[in-house]
């Protein structure tokens, strides 16, 4: 007999295969890289302004894979203008680099990747960022959330859009890496 948590994974799974495959809300081609995905989404723009300022173009137009936790312009409007305008400035190159790779990680992890490692890790799951820190992976009701190394959380709104590199999860909230 199956035990209860083994029931419970199983219908987050099936939970979420159907809910990603009907949120999809950004026509994204899956044969193209993600950054040139990203240069064509409406949802995306202030992230593709950081990555141009990061220099990270050429590393998210690679071979890959990598997995993108995206932060959608809703998003980026949650940090105040001034933190968004001074992380943008040429001097702090670094400091924003640092966050953008807390968004990256190697590797393509789908939803039901990132289920199953939490359905493994009793409802846990924690992933290294290219940044270097972990994210945490919970479910909240059908929602993946992903915790931040200070408490802070960010919701998966749109799951698994595939690129040719690698496949990227919209979220709802910037994450920050604990040295920011």
């Amino acid at each position: 007999m199956k035990s209860p948590q083994f029931a419970t994974c199983l219908f987050f799974l099936l939970t979420v295969s159907i809910v990603s495959s009907q949120s999809v809300q950004v026509v994204m081609d899956p044969g193209k890289s993600i950054i040139s995905n990203t240069e064509n989404s409406e949802n995306h723009q202030t992230l593709l302004a950081a990555v141009k300022a990061a220099d990270l173009e050429e590393v998210l137009e690679s071979k890959g894979p990598f997995t993108v936790f995206a932060p959608s312009d809703n998003a980026f409007d949650k940090l105040s203008e001034a933190r968004l305008a001074r992380l943008l400035r040429p001097e702090n190159k670094k400091e924003l680099h640092s966050l953008l790779t807390y968004h990256i990680v190697a590797g393509n992890l789908s939803a039901s990747t990132i289920l199953k490692a939490m359905c493994r890790g009793n409802g846990v799951a924690t992933f290294t960022t290219v940044q270097g820190d972990e994210l945490t992976a919970t479910m909240n009701g059908i929602d993946i959330v992903l915790t931040d190394s200070n408490g802070n959380t960010a919701r998966i709104t749109t799951a698994d859009s595939n690129q040719r590199n690698g496949v990227i999860h919209e979220i709802d909230s910037v994450i920050l890496p604990a040295k920011l």
